[in-house]
């Protein structure tokens, strides 16, 4: 088997790359920067890292799944294992996310790995809102943030939570899928608020 088709196979614990992964990617592309350093949160099989390696500075990717981060090892990626950026200080100049998002009842958790790539908590936002609270730790003064957003999600709410943390968010990709649609956010620091 050659190297290439190796890292193309997804262990049955890490979510593999689907819609969101690609349209995620798809507005990386246009967004990043050479200089950029770029982190990516929960990059699960490390499919949308990888396709930003040849075009940053650098590029790290975190997942709380191990077996995430050996797949995004096996892809080239440089993954740590950590909660979210715990234990990262930055500063980075992009920042994505493709989050847990769907709206998760405790009666309907599955209790393994994948789990921690789909719970989003009751209201689908119980990872965001830890994401979006302490992102600006390890994000540079004028560093920019992707966040894959779904409607089961409700945008105005995770815009709201952006607002809240002092900065200005809007939707620059989307994609309508059967039963939802599918919002990347690009989210900057409101710099009409620093310091007031």
């Amino acid at each position: 088997m050659s190297d290439r088709r190796k890292t193309d196979v997804v262990p049955d614990q890490v979510y593999p790359p689907a819609e969101d992964s690609f349209l995620l990617l798809r507005a990386a592309l246009r967004e990043v920067r050479p200089a950029d350093r770029v982190l990516e949160v929960g990059t699960g099989s490390g499919y949308v890292a990888a396709g930003l390696a040849d075009r940053a500075t650098g590029v790290v990717a975190t997942d709380i799944n191990p077996h995430a981060v050996a797949c995004a090892r096996a892809r080239g990626v440089a993954a740590v294992r950590t909660d979210l950026f715990s234990g990262l200080s930055g500063p980075f100049d992009l920042i994505l996310f493709n989050p847990p998002y769907l709206p998760t009842l405790p009666d309907e958790r599955i209790d393994d790995w994948l789990e921690y790539a789909l719970d989003g908590g009751p209201t689908g936002r119980a990872v965001i809102e830890r994401f979006i609270a302490d992102v600006g730790r390890v994000l540079a003064p004028f560093g920019r943030v992707l966040l894959l957003v779904s409607s089961l999600t409700d945008l105005d709410a995770v815009r709201e939570l952006f607002a809240q943390a002092g900065f200005v968010s809007f939707i620059v990709d989307e994609e309508r899928l059967e039963g939802e649609t599918l919002y990347v956010l690009r989210a900057m620091r409101d710099l009409c608020r620093v310091g007031t």
